[in-house]
């Protein structure tokens, strides 16, 4: 069952941890991590595109109140939520990618289907991203 897993944090800790890669997955469209914590993660990331979805002002309060960056809230109103407006759950998905070489933990790719990394996003500008 998702969401039981305490990842060896206390619950503060694991909450902030679990935001900020919730944060970062929406932001970059894929991270890597552990196992577990993937596993932890992309449910979550499937509520906030629920939110994104609903588009209502109580939602956009929710997904600033859980997300760690306002350009990652409106990345998930602006660009995400119409992505996945016909998509009725499953908006993620977990590949294993084999032990880690320092200490041997399971290693995971946690992404969005349907290839939502969107090049030349105007939220994916900054002083270092990269002009071809």
């Amino acid at each position: 069952m998702p969401g039981t897993r305490k990842l060896g944090r206390p619950t503060a800790h694991r909450m902030l941890m679990l935001r900020g890669m919730v944060t970062l997955l929406i932001e970059n469209g894929q991270i890597e991590t552990t196992l577990t914590r993937a596993k932890e993660v992309a449910p979550l990331a499937e509520k906030m595109i629920t939110l994104g979805k609903k588009n209502t002002l109580a939602s956009r309060k929710a997904a600033y109140e859980f997300l760690t960056k306002e350009s990652a809230v409106f990345k998930l109103f602006d660009e995400m939520a119409p992505f996945f407006a016909d998509r009725n759950g499953g908006y993620t998905a977990v590949y294993k990618l084999g032990p880690r070489r320092g200490d041997g933990a399971e290693m995971a790719l946690v992404k969005f289907v349907g290839g939502i990394i969107s090049e030349g996003s105007r939220f994916d500008r900054g002083p270092f991203s990269i002009k071809e």
